[in-house]
């Protein structure tokens, strides 16, 4: 069954910039920003114009974006800086850069604080509550969404409470707490029906449903999705049927009611290829498949899954598609075809290893990111505290001098004095609350680039000693039972086609674990490592590598620093193979007493620098540049190295890194 909650994200209300304009209408749109003069209403119609690019066209979508951020900027427009984030994030969002749209919605909320205007500040903190969500870490997500309901509620925004309730029982029902996300649903369901908005009733009654759903409550749930699906003729929408549809049809599920879940499965399915919405037909083909094997009709079932699997591809669903290849694995499983069902068995393994190393690394970076950052920030409250107590201290001092020495000219020179010493100690203050900011952003980087070399560390060896030696053990089994076996011609082709599969099963779980943490680079050390990477690459034609190391004989480089090296040099090679399209590249690494020089030179085809400058570049620029540039600035700045790079369009690529031992 497909139990999905239902989560907004709230944009910011932006004032009708063209009111003589239609918005559905490109060309006149377009036209009027031509001429319209550098004032709000033009940043507001850059948005509006911008949102009739989200869903086919995002990246025209985040131009015009950018365009009404440059402008308001200029123009000192705060509230248009601030809308930037609420429009951006939805492209992040469809992207799944989770990460990056936080960081967005957090740099509003700051905008936002400033501005006082509490009814913003409710938007922000949802939307700031929900990036939390998509990252899993719903404890904080529940945080901001609480934060923005008391906001809404104090400024009786009926909207904005109606949204918080439905998120909060999204959040609650991720945490297993049906209950309590029911509680919450049906708040929200109150105030949908107060304003009579016939969509926002249906997200909340779906998330009520979902509820009953999780606590096997099929009938409540079914009753609900009837309502969901009039509410979705009444108003010709598309998605709010569809909900409706599909959610009756996991319900007859539930009851095993066979007949009415086939009805409404088929009905979603033939209505999204009409109406061209792949997500909906491949949650039907998965329910649908689910049914039908219940009930052993293992032909139909395999067609629906076979198209599920199809539409997950297309959509780059990586839950969805894990799910389909335990489908599938379970179907010919049951058909008696070992073979099949073991390869399915495989997908799924390796999509489900990778979903929870993700969902690892993210808790644990969450965690060690939220910890570090509460000590710190304990720290410099402490620091702002004694700076408090100083000032008051020094205003006791200056009232006791002028009582004792009652000298009008005594008292100004002391206050003078004691002014001097006080704005020295608040620049000394100041400066160790920001040295405490930078080590907490190298905190968390560290924290971040450990917690991944660990988990790499950790899946490789469970790949090469646990399922390489379960592979290695059944290919000896295999060897055996040929030798006591009498086999046809035919069945011992078969059987040695099966020992080859094997054995390349073995060498590409091998290739899997190498690439997670090099062997080598643990044994060998990183100039073996390097050597031999360099190697593969050749090997495999994709680029000419000539990799050249002076100075690293018997040279002692700290693992931490080595293994910085050594996914820098993967990541630099990786784009010359991807982006620059060279076919010539140079490695060079030098140890010269504590200074270690990392060059990587190619001969692609180059771009422009001033993309990865965040000082010198605006904004609107250097967010362009790729998630393999961060990673590379995050390990140099973590060993604090200096970097230098040297490119233009066409004349290939120069990567001068510069380290410490």
């Amino acid at each position: 069954m497909n139990l999905r909650t239902f989560l907004l994200i709230v944009p910011v209300l932006l004032q009708q910039a063209l009111p003589a304009q239609s918005v559905t209408n490109k060309d006149s749109v377009a036209r009027a920003i031509a001429l319209a003069k550098e004032d709000s209403s033009t940043v507001d119609a850059l948005y509006q114009y911008g949102e009739l690019f989200e869903n086919k066209q995002d990246d025209t979508a985040v131009h015009y974006y950018k365009l009404a951020k440059a402008l308001a900027e200029k123009i000192g427009y705060k509230k248009g800086v601030a809308s930037f984030a609420s429009n951006y994030i939805v492209i992040l969002n469809n992207r799944g850069q989770f990460r990056e749209a936080l960081n967005v919605a957090k740099e509003a909320l700051q905008l936002y604080q400033t501005m006082g205007d509490k009814k913003d500040l409710a938007v922000a903190n949802l939307n700031v509550g929900s990036e939390w969500q998509y990252l899993s870490d719903f404890s904080l997500a529940a945080d901001y969404y609480l934060a923005a309901k008391k906001m809404a509620e104090e400024v009786q925004d009926k909207r904005l409470q109606r949204i918080a309730s439905n998120n909060l029982a999204s959040v609650m029902i991720e945490l297993q707490q049906y209950e309590k996300g029911k509680e919450y649903a049906e708040k929200a369901l109150a105030i949908a029906k107060e304003l009579k908005n016939d969509y926002a009733t249906a997200s909340s009654m779906c998330n009520i449903a979902n509820a009953h759903m999780h606590l096997q409550q099929y009938d409540q749930a079914l009753d609900i999705y009837r309502d969901v699906e009039d509410i979705g003729k009444k108003t010709a929408d598309d998605i709010v049927l569809l909900d409706g549809w599909l959610g009756s049809g996991d319900a007859y599920n539930g009851l095993n009611n066979q007949p009415e879940a086939e009805k409404f499965y088929r009905q979603v399915i033939s209505f999204s290829q009409q109406k061209e919405m792949p997500e909906y037909e491949m949650y039907a083909c998965m329910g649908f498949a689910d049914m039908l094997l219940k009930t052993n009709r293992y032909r139909e079932a395999e067609a629906l899954i076979d198209t599920g699997i199809k539409l997950a591809q297309q959509l780059e669903t990586k839950l969805e598609l894990k799910d389909l290849y335990l489908k599938a694995s379970v179907l010919n499983e049951k058909k008696g075809d070992a073979g099949t069902a073991l390869a399915y068995r495989k997908k799924f393994e390796v999509i489900n290893d990778s979903i929870v190393g993700e969902k690892i690394r993210t808790v644990v970076a969450n965690l060690e990111a939220r910890y570090e950052l509460d000590k710190k920030e304990t720290t410099i409250s402490q620091l702002e505290a004694k700076n408090k107590l100083h000032a008051l201290e020094i205003n006791q001092k200056n009232t006791l001098n002028y009582i004792l020495i009652g000298s009008a000219v005594t008292i100004l020179i002391i206050s003078l004095l004691s002014y001097r010493n006080y704005q020295h100690q608040q620049k000394i203050q100041q400066q160790r609350i920001s040295e405490l900011e930078k080590e907490k952003q190298l905190t968390a980087t560290e924290a971040v680039l450990k917690g991944e070399e660990q988990e790499r560390t950790r899946l490789a060896k469970d790949l090469h000693d646990g399922l390489g030696g379960m592979l290695s053990g059944i290919k000896y089994s295999f060897a055996n039972m040929k030798g006591n076996l009498v086999m046809t011609a035919d069945n011992v082709q078969a059987f040695e086609r099966s020992m080859d599969m094997l054995d390349s099963s073995i060498k590409e779980m091998r290739r899997v674990a190498h690439n997670l943490m090099p062997e080598a680079l643990v044994k060998f050390g990183l100039d073996v490592a390097l050597k031999d990477f360099c190697t593969d690459i050749n090997q495999s034609g994709a680029i000419k590598v000539n990799y050249q190391s002076i100075g690293l004989e018997d040279a002692g480089i700290p693992q931490t620093t080595a293994i910085a090296i050594y996914r820098i040099v993967q990541e630099l090679l990786n784009n010359s193979i991807k982006h620059a399209a060279a076919t010539h590249a140079i490695v060079q690494l030098t140890k010269s007493g504590n200074n270690i020089s990392l060059t990587v030179e190619d001969d692609g085809k180059g771009f422009d620098t001033s993309i990865l400058d965040a000082v010198k570049a605006p904004k609107a620029e250097w967010v362009k540049r790729g998630i393999g540039w961060d990673n590379i600035l995050h390990r140099i700045n973590f060993l604090k190295g200096k970097l230098d790079v040297n490119s233009q369009p066409g004349k290939g690529t120069s990567v001068l890194v510069e380290l410490n031992a």
